[in-house]
């Protein structure tokens, strides 16, 4: 007799701070017979510091459209298979997106296990409406391509979020202040880690304080979105600079 399919379990990681990965997160690594991760280095240091020894395969996206049809057939045959992403929730701006579409059209079961996002933890210290938010995620690579996809955001009412690297922060407030003068922007930079730093101001003020330190580590940028009436009062603009780390 055929076993029935296995489960999909989309499971999130710490994004800095491994104590965050929850007690659920925990149970469900050390179940599957399978983890699916974008660095069989990195998720084996998390395994380690929980004491589990598991199967794990590199799904990495360059490789993504090779490792799906082994997932698959994994999952087919009565595996249960965890996803996970080096950092944070599987899927948003990592790899993800393309197995869990395949594994819901082939009917395999999808379940998510939440836990750490870098784009919810900065949005939620940052100081900015939280009561609507549009995810970017990594922008433009390119000046032109990026200043096109900015003014087509100017007339967004939602809070924007966008992951960037360390090397990209300076080019992309240039292109900020080019097109959002005036706008609140919030760098969250190594979020649950020791050096962990929010840097608020305009793009104007951010650049003119920017330190070799600011320029390290991943990034999550907030940027206000078009102003409503009910945020015309009680504006902040704290200065940038450390001001505040962790607890």
């Amino acid at each position: 007799m055929d076993r029935p399919p296995g489960t999909l379990f989309i499971v999130a990681t710490p994004i800095g701070h491994l104590d965050d990965l929850t007690f659920r997160a925990r149970d469900v690594l050390a179940s599957v017979d399978l983890i699916a991760c974008e660095d069989t280095r990195r998720t084996g240091l998390l395994l380690k510091k929980y004491g589990l020894k598991k199967r794990l395969m590199s799904y990495f996206q360059p490789r993504e459209s090779q490792k799906i049809p082994q997932i698959i057939q994994h999952l087919r045959s009565g595996g249960d298979v965890a996803l996970v992403s080096d950092a944070g929730t599987p899927g948003l701006s990592d790899p993800g997106y393309p197995l869990i579409h395949r594994a819901v059209e082939e009917g395999i079961t999808v379940i998510p296990v939440p836990g750490p996002c870098a784009a919810v933890a900065a949005l939620s210290a940052s100081g900015l409406p939280t009561d609507r938010f549009l995810f970017v995620g990594f922008p433009a690579p390119k000046k032109t391509a990026l200043l096109k996809q900015l003014r087509a955001l100017d007339k967004e009412k939602a809070t924007l979020i966008f992951y960037l690297p360390p090397r990209k922060i300076e080019s992309f407030l240039t292109c900020l202040h080019q097109i959002f003068p005036g706008r609140r922007v919030v760098i969250a930079r190594e979020l649950t880690k020791i050096h962990e730093e929010f840097l608020r101001g305009t793009a104007e003020e951010l650049l003119g304080k920017m330190l070799p330190a600011h320029l390290k580590g991943e990034a999550t940028v907030l940027v206000e979105g078009k102003r409503r009436k009910s945020d015309r009062e009680g504006l902040w603009f704290c200065r940038p600079g450390k001001d505040q780390g962790r607890a």
